[in-house]
């Protein structure tokens, strides 16, 4: 496999430099992100965002497309199993779709809904600026398209939108965060402080270490520098 390891300012900055390196696009290739890049403190102890990327393996199928001059949609291709598609998941899907085209970003979109959630994932190689610095973006459309859902629906349903894979790298960067520095707290024996992190994340943080034997976690702070305190038992 032909891996590239590229450092930025951002996230989106390093993928794009490995991805015209590799010249290929976002669809062809696994992301992972090494290190979320950080501010420091009045610019000391500043780190860059680094990420290592892979082109998939060329052996592996690829769907094939019609002769058509663009084969990039948007809408539910049904590839998940899940329950029947609701009036809500289809005016979710719906208005992803418009705020995507309106800001010019093609790619493909599957939906599927389980009991009171709603899944919504974009792929293609022109979604950064749906996604943000830090996510921003994608937060912002995510809780306009959460709202839409619920003006659908007579039952209170979760909208979980994720573009270009973001979140779900996102999600594995604070499990490692969270159990890098609840594994340190247990080893030293002294309290671990977190960088601060927005409200999301902090709540996934807590979820992911409840169960992690030998350490509590709670909050401190106020925004946007709230942060999370592991404390060894």
């Amino acid at each position: 496999m032909t891996t590239v390891t590229k450092t930025a300012e951002s996230v989106e900055e390093a993928v794009k430099a490995a991805l015209e390196e590799l010249g290929t696009t976002k669809d062809q290739v696994n992301i992972e992100v090494i290190q979320e890049p950080s501010a420091g403190f009045l610019g000391v102890g500043k780190k860059d965002a680094e990420v290592k990327v892979t082109l998939i393996d060329k052996e592996q199928p690829i769907a094939s497309s019609d002769d058509s001059d663009d084969d990039t949609y948007y809408g539910d291709d049904e590839n998940f199993e899940g329950d029947t598609a609701t009036e809500a998941e289809d005016a979710a899907v719906n208005f992803v779709a418009e705020v995507l085209s309106g800001i010019g970003i093609h790619g493909n979109m599957d939906s599927y809904r389980e009991d009171d959630t709603i899944y919504i994932s974009v792929t293609g190689s022109d979604c950064a600026s749906a996604i943000g610095r830090h996510g921003e973006t994608l937060d912002a459309i995510s809780y306009m398209t959460n709202l839409i859902a619920n003006k659908h629906s007579d039952e209170r349903v979760h909208v979980h939108l994720d573009v270009g894979g973001y979140k779900k790298h996102r999600e594995q960067v604070l499990k490692n965060l969270a159990g890098k520095a609840a594994s340190r707290a247990v080893r030293t024996g002294r309290k671990v402080d977190m960088d601060p992190m927005n409200p999301a994340q902090r709540r996934r943080v807590h979820a992911y270490l409840q169960d992690f034997e030998g350490v509590t976690t709670h909050s401190e702070g106020t925004e946007p520098n709230r942060h999370i305190v592991v404390t060894p038992v």
